[in-house]
């Protein structure tokens, strides 16, 4: 088997920041009402700013598969050009089509050459699953080179036109016209943006980490779904897909929206985190203390100071110091979050030959988690 490094890693967030202030004058106001959530979701989440892929007008700037080719463009140098690519590996929450594949759209941007391509769905781990594709194909001699990807344009998702069917709808029933909190929650909770990560079977002079093992775990066989799309969840928690709707229902029950069930959410997802942390750690024998660098892809700094306190309890703390976030800069950004923290960490100029890094994503889809080992060379 290879050894596995990442030599290089690029990204590429949309137009300016967006500040707390300014979001939903980008979004829109559903029904021209204030979000009553709004404020409360980001004292919550401490994100202070994030990207977008939409103009002041409302206007998308790029696709999901122009965020990605961009992040992928930086990867490009006097020791690599895209013709040198061998496999193109995408994740993704949020592909601009059913299909052709996401990683198929971006490989078509190109105009170089062939390539092995990969897609991979699901929530935040599709972007750690995208890396485990890349990774495993080095490792095993099937590639000498692995672009992997993770990338996010949710916001035209999140604009207020979208749910205007279904406010009127709620008018006509005589409701309150006020779409639930499952949906506008996530509103100010996500955003825009991609990173790539380049792999290869040979360390270059500059910064280069060897990929020491990635693992995953999912908690699907006994838990519901959380967060969701495509569909609404039933009163048994099961799942009633778009296809099974009338084509009237996407538009007035928001089919298509992302959801979250933020109960689901708090119950389970700090405790499955420090479980199938643990059994990493236990399976490759990793101590606390051998890990300089923590980088959790947290989708709130609600949570961190319950997660590390359940570290603690379960033996496992890792000292505030060597968490390494940038949540408040970038915001959630899905399965992109986790490439563009190990970014940023990356050209910091922190690191030196032997600092050993986790890296861990939940994600609350179905609640499964992903986690990689990586060292300095």
């Amino acid at each position: 088997m290879n050894k596995v490094y990442i030599t290089k890693s690029a990204k590429f967030l949309p137009n300016e920041a967006v500040s707390n202030d300014e979001m939903e004058a980008k979004l829109g106001k559903i029904d021209n009402k204030e979000s009553k959530a709004r404020r409360i979701v980001l004292r919550n989440n401490g994100i202070e700013q994030r990207y977008y892929a939409i103009d002041n007008s409302g206007n998308v700037t790029h696709n999901n598969s122009d965020l990605t080719f961009e992040s992928i463009k930086g990867l490009c140098d006097e020791q690599f050009a895209l013709s040198d690519m061998e496999v193109l590996s995408c994740g993704t929450s949020t592909p601009d089509h059913l299909l052709p594949s996401h990683a198929a759209m971006v490989h078509g941007l190109m105009k170089t050459k062939s390539v092995e391509l990969n897609s991979a769905s699901g929530v935040c781990c599709s972007g750690m699953s995208a890396l485990k594709y890349g990774y495993m194909s080095v490792k095993s001699g099937n590639s000498a080179n692995a672009v992997c990807t993770g990338s996010e344009r949710v916001s035209s998702w999140m604009k207020a036109d979208r749910f205007e069917a279904e406010v009127d709808n709620l008018k006509e029933l005589e409701q309150t016209p006020i779409i639930a909190f499952k949906k506008d929650f996530l509103r100010w909770m996500l955003s825009d943006g991609a990173a790539a990560l380049l792999l290869e079977d040979k360390p270059r002079d500059t910064t280069s980490l060897e990929i020491l093992w990635m693992d995953a775990y999912s908690y699907a066989y006994e838990l519901e779904a959380c967060m969701y799309a495509g569909g609404d969840k039933l009163e048994d928690g099961s799942i009633k897909p778009w296809s099974d709707y009338n084509a009237s229902e996407w538009l007035t029950e928001s089919v298509f929206s992302l959801k979250q069930d933020v109960k689901v959410l708090n119950e389970n997802i700090l405790e499955r985190g420090v479980d199938s942390m643990k059994r990493a750690m236990e399976k490759h024998k990793v101590k606390t203390s051998e890990i300089d660098y923590f980088l959790p892809h947290v989708s709130s700094h609600y949570f961190v100071d319950n997660l590390y306190t359940k570290f603690a309890e379960a033996g496992l703390e890792i000292t505030k110091d060597k968490w390494f976030m940038n949540l408040k800069r970038v915001g959630n950004v899905g399965s992109a979050s986790i490439y563009l923290m190990l970014e940023e960490l990356m050209n910091s100029g922190k690191l030196k030959s032997g600092d050993r890094i986790m890296l861990s994503v939940p994600e609350s889809g179905r609640f499964s988690y992903a986690y990689a080992y990586l060292k300095v060379v």
